[in-house]
């Protein structure tokens, strides 16, 4: 009992601050905290692009926009939420997964086609950021471009699974590891579009001509190896303008912002028809 009372009272002299510690504690000065309020703005300037179908005889501007970027995400996409949410929320633009997947925030940014979402505001203070929607493309509002036409244009490759027959087993269709691994670097397209707006082939002839994204998974399904309608496929593209209008400009393959390369899927099913 000695024992415990004594390891007790170990314990609590252990634990117990003394009266001198307490009394330091409460004299100790106080150090400065640097607060939001005492840090030097970094004022950004975006030049956006409006324009608004309820007034279509007013011509589009560059609005300009200041965003404190310590106050702000790093991305382009941030500063557009930014602004929208504080500054005008007449402000029109797509965005959804904020992850460079699903390329719904695809626009011409600093003069090249990208998704906002995966591109770094630059941090040179003295120059601004233009933004405009995707080009040659008609506008619906601000940064949202129609993409009527490039849907219907995915839609007519028909872009699924085409067979003659069922899987022997009933089941599933089967695909060996190397033919899995010759749909790499095409199935990751997102649809963004920023390939075919960046193609001046496209810019003219849209309204035939597929264009690279478009061809580029016309390509993936023709040598997918459970397709049984790749000739069929290649058929439907033997005209002068569907596949042909392509001139190898290769700006599709610059501007990917997944890094693939449309116009080698392009050039690809060309020699595919050439030694048909």
């Amino acid at each position: 009992m000695l024992g415990l009372s004594l390891r007790n009272t170990v314990v609590r002299a252990r634990w117990t601050p003394s009266i001198s510690s307490l009394r330091s504690v409460h004299t100790t000065p106080a150090v400065a905290i640097n607060t939001v309020e005492n840090v030097v703005p970094s004022l950004k300037t975006f030049e956006i692009y409006r324009w608004n179908p309820d007034t279509p005889q007013e011509k589009p501007v560059l609005a300009k926009y200041t965003v404190d970027m310590n106050q702000c995400g790093p991305m382009v996409l941030d500063a557009l939420i930014k602004i929208k949410n504080e500054q005008d929320p007449t402000l029109t633009f797509r965005r959804s997964c904020r992850e460079g997947i699903c390329g719904s925030c695809a626009m011409n940014i600093e003069g090249g086609n990208t998704l906002a979402c995966i591109s770094k505001v630059n941090k040179d203070l003295s120059k601004s950021v233009k933004i405009y929607p995707l080009p040659h493309m008609y506008v619906v509002k601000d940064l949202v471009p129609d993409l009527t036409n490039f849907y219907k244009q995915y839609k007519s490759i028909e872009p699924y699974l085409k067979r003659k027959d069922l899987p022997a087993d009933g089941k599933e269709n089967l695909q060996t590891v190397d033919d899995r691994k010759k749909l790499d670097g095409l199935y990751e397209c997102i649809l963004c579009a920023c390939c075919s707006t960046s193609c001046p082939s496209y810019w003219w002839n849209q309204e035939e001509y597929l264009g690279p994204a478009v061809l580029m998974q016309a390509y993936r399904w023709m040598i997918d190896s459970r397709d049984q309608f790749g000739y069929q496929r290649r058929e439907a593209l033997q005209n002068k303008m569907t596949l042909y209008r392509c001139h190898t400009i290769m700006n599709c393959s610059k501007t990917c912002p997944k890094g693939l390369q449309p116009g080698a899927a392009i050039a690809k099913i060309k020699l595919m028809m050439a030694t048909e």
